[in-house]
């Protein structure tokens, strides 16, 4: 079997230590956990956690059994790339003279869609949305020019099919 690129999307309660026991999860497997996001989801005391894994579709299965024992865990979703609408954001910091005496700057953070947040005496923020690839594109072209800092978030993704998650909490709100 070869690897593919899973999100996998767990909704759990929103529970001290939940972290730590997930990561653990994919820690016993010697698994690299590539991204992680962490939100509120669209249900009120509901989180979502959103782990992009790079593995075999038997070490997803597996994985998403194993977060599936734990008591918070409401369910547990693994999606393929094809999958899923999802998106990163990514910010650069670059010295501000850069931005005037290098024209070039202005040209790459136009053609890749990008746009200035923030310009002080000494740097500019670029602030970056997109796919990893287009994130990766982006670095890239900016190397050259000296990065001062740069941050990528976590992947954040909803699936193209409906995800049932209301439906299975109604059905466990009215067994309570």
């Amino acid at each position: 079997m070869e690897n593919k690129w899973y999100t996998i999307s767990v909704y759990s309660e929103n529970q001290v230590g939940m972290l730590n026991r997930i990561s653990g999860i994919f820690l016993k497997r010697h698994i690299n956990i590539e991204s992680l996001n962490v939100s509120p989801s669209e249900i009120p005391q509901v989180s979502k956690f959103t782990i992009v894994v790079n593995t075999t579709q038997k070490w997803v299965d597996n994985i998403v059994g194993q977060i599936e024992k734990q008591v918070e865990v409401i369910k547990v979703f693994s999606h393929q790339d094809d999958e899923i609408i999802y998106q990163e954001s990514a910010l650069f910091k670059i010295s501000s003279n850069l931005l005037f005496d290098e024209r070039q700057i202005q040209n790459i953070i136009k053609e890749s869609n990008a746009q200035i947040v923030t310009v002080s005496r000494e740097f500019f923020v670029i602030s970056k949305t997109g796919r990893r690839h287009e994130v990766d594109e982006l670095h890239e072209a900016l190397t050259p020019f000296g990065i001062r800092q740069f941050v990528r978030s976590g992947r954040i993704a909803v699936s193209k099919e409906a995800m049932p998650i209301s439906t299975i909490l109604n059905t466990i709100n009215q067994k309570k």
